[in-house]
């Protein structure tokens, strides 16, 4: 352990990236002289102030490069005005990597090509800002799925190539696979003074051959950097590499003679402080035939970090470890089903193994669970073979990050100290004292990680929103440093030091070796332009966090926004939900700084959030992006300073389609929705609303009118006349509009079923027998517009042997809430709780399903009684409640057969509050298993894709996963759309194939149902 002194981090004259007053005029013209678009905005800057990290520096403009052109002349016009420059792939960085003063390049917008695979050399050559997981899949398809590209972290569907090389990533497969810098080939850079330079295993060259002033510079940097080596080859070999997941400081030891001088990997873990990477080769490895995921249980991470050695010895290809609170969470968030297939224990390691032969596999995972048992520490263990239960269980994995962050109990953890490593055999000590170290602060840390490389990732219960709590911050960090040292370990194994760690270094290597990183940086960038404040001449690791510096300011709010564990919609007593909550901060605070940023929402792949990114690829349309904004707005921050007027905040939240899939997909459960309809409410008040926000917004006040005259109507919108009618209520004119239903249509279709409509109180049928059965409650979109899914729904629910109340007594305000009318929303919501709440607990079946979640979710966090906790509490989705009838052996009698395959498109609200798998399980239960699935928001979402404004990224937002999955498909196999909106969409991308109704494809049809009630009748006890 060095005995250095922390560095003085105060800014010299001759540092202008650390002044905080840059020239941004200055800059800005450079830029725009050079032709090069920079965004300036106040809701751009905002955007970017943030990474995955506890930090916020607001950037001086945002540049999306597209082309190594664009690059040279903004790091030329950076250099010309001492302007920082910062890069930036996913902005998934942990430490603060990602974030500064400057200028930012995003190069994940434009610069994300792969050029090409090329199986013969190994290598594939990309662009900086490509996905990893992309990169994967399109090694494994153009080689058929003989090589991959092997790092892998957790967020490796939204990082980039150029942040793995910035910060030397990792993975879940390290274990066999290592680190990116195992990986690289060679790098392109630019360097600050504007040269194209290609580092490789034996040096650097020029990247184009009749570039010589790039060779001069070239020949330059190799002979300063071949001087450094010399000067340092003691403290290179002996402080340097000694194990597997030291990644903080410089990676030195690989410009060592022994080592080849291999620049290229010198650079990476660099965390862009010496160049900008603009192209990359990169290594394939041979994809394994076969895998098999071992799943082992113990009673906590300690015990689990003593078998390790035993696991090695099988030659794992991962060996990844979570603990309780994460599983507990994932279960809270996402429902039971969200993890199968764990076995007992209260930590759990997840074990792969692979090869040629599935049998060898299987076989030895065996062998490694029988030398478990000798051990005696697991609790329990089997393999997972099945492919579901696989994916499941590595999900909670991959989400760990986000998932420790807002716990099932309502507290929080955050970063800062969360990716520290030791050599394997040292890791049961480790983790053993640093629980003593958290103990003795009075913290507490949730642990999951790469414990096969002895790289741990502890995310920690700091209290970053008070003087106090930052100082405990400040003071467990450095003892966490000391900690991790004296057993031979690294401040950082994967996610750099950036402004977490850099101040901590000199705890870790001797003042020789700092200045060996201060000459090495100073070697590339003699300007200091490059993303200061991290490595040397660090910030301190207390500044600029995001939690100081916010207001105590009562922002009042319509929903219940209180964290669960904090007395939130779940448990609260009080008609304020405004009232300060835990965590010490007023509950739309609270809620609004929820996202941490690491970025699920800028995901291609896996669940349904967030459409409008998918369509856009623009950071203000992402989930992440809106959160960014928001919380400068907490902060009356200058950049977005007019709190609820904001109309940088109206602007980034305008794309918002309210799908709510970002409340369950985002691993914060952060739930944009409500906070636009949140937001909108107070923006609007006193102002006039989009013309949308009356016609669509008030639509079930429309449809009491329209139900009256609807042939009138319809006959009207046929013509002319209906695209007026369209254009002056704000909507396109290029979405055909749904047909009205007459006022009495519902009533005849359900009276069909046998049932009658009930009152006010919810329905006077089966009085004396209200202790069991169902209430089906027929909502405004039903009634309004698919009548004929009433009756099949009744007639469904009828046939199922109980007794069936029907009430159309009611409306849940969706329309409202979703353009932020909420004064309305809690009227109508109070009438709908008290028309429903009838002293049972019988089931309420709602048949339009984004209806139901607004009576489950909406309810209870906009009107806070009991009585409407009581109603929210009983609310089914139509699919939800056939899956619990077909669980207690109900099984369907459809008057015609089943098909055997169907075009599934779930409606966001329901996959988001009822679950994501709830219509699949349906459709299994009753015996369809043909299933292709539209994973992904249709691109209506209520009022959204109707409007004008908004059509074109609607039907762009569609061709995500709807309009390819009616296109794969047979033009017979039935669609099944339960919501309205997705019914809508359907008719506008494939007219000639309407979507249908769970309840449809189910129907007995009339005369089954009157038969069924009519032997109910002869075999009832009266």
């Amino acid at each position: 352990m060095s005995e250095a002194v922390l560095p003085d981090t105060t800014r010299t004259p001759d540092r202008p990236a650390g002044t905080p007053g840059a020239d941004r005029p200055a800059v800005l013209s450079a830029l725009a002289a050079a032709g090069i678009p920079a965004d300036a905005s106040p809701r751009r800057r905002a955007e970017y102030s943030f990474d995955a990290s506890n930090y916020r520096i607001p950037p001086l403009a945002v540049v999306f490069p597209q082309s190594v052109e664009d690059v040279v002349a903004a790091v030329q016009a950076c250099r010309a005005t001492g302007t920082p420059l910062i890069g930036r792939g996913g902005g998934t960085s942990m430490a603060g990597n990602a974030i500064g003063p400057g200028v930012v390049l995003d190069f994940s917008r434009y610069l994300n090509r792969i050029h090409r695979v090329d199986e013969a050399a190994g290598t594939v050559s990309v662009e900086p800002g490509v996905v990893l997981a992309a990169l994967s899949a399109e090694v494994e398809r153009a080689t058929d799925g003989r090589f991959t590209y092997a790092p892998d972290p957790s967020s490796k569907n939204r990082a980039t190539v150029g942040g793995a090389l910035g910060n030397d990533a990792c993975g879940n497969h390290s274990v066999r696979y290592g680190r990116t810098s195992d990986h690289v080939e060679e790098i392109d850079v630019v360097t600050s003074d504007g040269a194209r330079l290609t580092a490789d295993a034996e040096g650097l060259r020029a990247t184009d051959p009749e570039d010589t002033a790039a060779a001069l510079r070239a020949a330059q940097l190799t002979a300063e950097l071949k001087e450094l080596a010399h000067a340092n080859l003691a403290g290179f070999r002996t402080e340097l590499g000694r194990i597997q997941r030291q990644v903080s400081g410089y990676h030195l030891a690989n410009l060592l003679p022994e080592k080849g001088f291999n620049v290229a990997r010198a650079l990476v873990g660099s965390e862009g402080t010496c160049a900008v990477i603009v192209g990359a080769r990169m290594k394939l490895v041979p994809k394994p035939a076969s895998a098999l995921l071992v799943c082992i249980g113990y009673q906590d991470v300690v015990e689990a970090s003593r078998d390790i050695g035993t696991i090695l010895e099988f030659s794992p290809s991962a060996v990844e470890g979570i603990d309780e609170a994460i599983v507990d969470t994932m279960r809270f968030r996402r429902g039971d089903g969200s993890v199968q297939g764990l076995p007992e224990g209260r930590a759990w390691l997840y074990v792969d193994l692979d090869g040629d032969d599935p049998d060898e596999v299987a076989a030895e995972a065996e062998r490694l669970l029988a030398r478990l048992r000798e051990n005696g520490r697991m609790m329990d263990g089997r393999p997972v073979p099945d492919p579901v239960e696989r994916a499941s269980l590595w999900r909670v994995r991959e989400v760990g990050a986000g998932l420790s962050s807002r716990l099932s109990t309502g507290g929080e953890s955050w970063p800062g100290w969360e990716d520290s490593a030791v050599a394997p055999g040292k890791l049961p000590e480790y983790l053993a004292d640093f629980r003593d170290l958290l103990a003795k602060h009075s913290l507490t840390g949730v642990m999951y990680g790469h414990l096969g490389a002895g790289c741990m990732h502890i995310r920690i219960t700091y209290d970053l929103r008070s003087d106090a709590g930052r100082a405990v911050f400040r003071t467990f960090s450095r003892e966490a440093a000391e900690l991790v040292v004296r057993h031979g370990g690294s401040l950082s194994g994967e996610h750099g030091d950036g402004r977490a760690r850099s101040e901590l270094l000199p705890i870790m290597y001797s003042a020789a070796m700092l200045r060996a990183f201060s000459d090495y940086r100073r070697i590339w960038d003699p300007a200091g332009i490059l993303n200061p404040g991290s490595l040397t001449e660090p910030d301190p690791l207390d500044g600029h966090l995001a939690l100081a510096g916010v207001p105590e300011r009562a922002w009042r709010t319509s929903f219940d926004l209180r964290p669960i564990g904090a007395g939130g919609s779940a448990s609260a007593e009080t008609d304020d939900p405004s009232d300060e909550s835990a965590a010490g901060s007023n509950p739309w605070v609270h809620a609004v700084q929820g996202c941490i940023g690491v970025g699920k929402c800028r995901s291609d792949t896996a669940g349904v959030m967030c459409p409008s990114y998918r369509a856009t690829r623009d950071e203000k349309d992402s989930t992440r992006g809106r959160a960014r904004v928001l919380q400068d707005m907490v902060r009356g921050a200058r950049s977005i300073e007019e709190g609820w007027r904001s109309e940088e905040v109206r602007e980034v939240l305008d794309l918002c389609l309210s799908c709510k899939a970002c409340s369950s997909d985002c691993p914060t459960g952060t739930d944009m929705a409500t906070y636009k309809s949140e937001f909108f409410d107070h923006y609007y008040r006193g102002r006039r609303r989009p013309l949308s926000h009356y016609s669509l917004g008030w639509l079930p006040r429309w449809l009491k009118l329209t139900g009256r005259i609807a042939p009138l109507v319809n006959a009207a919108l046929a013509t002319p006349l209906g695209k007026l009618a369209a254009a002056a209520g704000g909507m396109t004119t290029k979405r055909a509009l749904p047909k009205f239903a007459g006022a009495s249509e519902w009533r005849k279709q359900v009276a069909a079923a046998g049932l009658q409509p009930g009152e006010h109180d919810g329905g006077a049928r089966h009085r004396a027998d209200r202790t069991s059965g169902v209430v089906l409650f027929v909502d405004t979109f039903t009634r309004g517009f698919r009548p004929e899914v009433a009756g099949a729904a009744a007639r469904v629910l009828a046939g199922a042997g109980q007794p069936v109340e029907c009430s159309a007594d009611g409306c849940c305000g969706l329309t409202w809430i979703s353009t932020g009318q909420l004064d309305t929303a809690k009227k109508l919501l109070r009438g709908a709780a008290e028309a429903l709440d009838d002293g049972t607990d019988r089931p309420i079946v709602v048949v339009e399903p984004s209806c139901a979640a607004a009576l489950r979710k909406d309810l209870p966090e906009l009107v806070h009684t009991e009585q409407a906790r009581r109603v929210a509490a009983r609310v089914r989705s139509f699919a939800a409640h056939v899956g619990e009838l077909a669980a207690g052996g109900w099984k369907p009698a459809p008057a015609e057969p089943l098909p055997e395959q169907v075009v599934l498109q779930t409606h966001c609200h329901e996959y988001a509050v009822f679950g994501a798998a709830t219509q699949r399980q349906a459709l299994a239960a009753v015996g369809i298993e043909g299933v292709t699935d539209a994973t992904g928001c249709c691109g209506v979402a209520g009022n959204f894709g109707f409007e004008k404004q908004h059509y074109d990224v609607s039907m762009q937002v569609a061709e995500h996963a709807l309009a390819p999955a009616l296109r794969g498909s047979g033009p017979v196999v039935p669609v099944l759309t339960d919501g309205f909106s997705c019914a809508m969409q359907v008719n506008q991308l494939a007219p000639d194939r309407p979507g249908r109704h769970l309840a449809q494809l189910l129907d007995p049809g009339p005369d089954q149902t009157t038969e069924k009630q009519t032997t109910d009748q002869k075999d009832s006890p009266a």
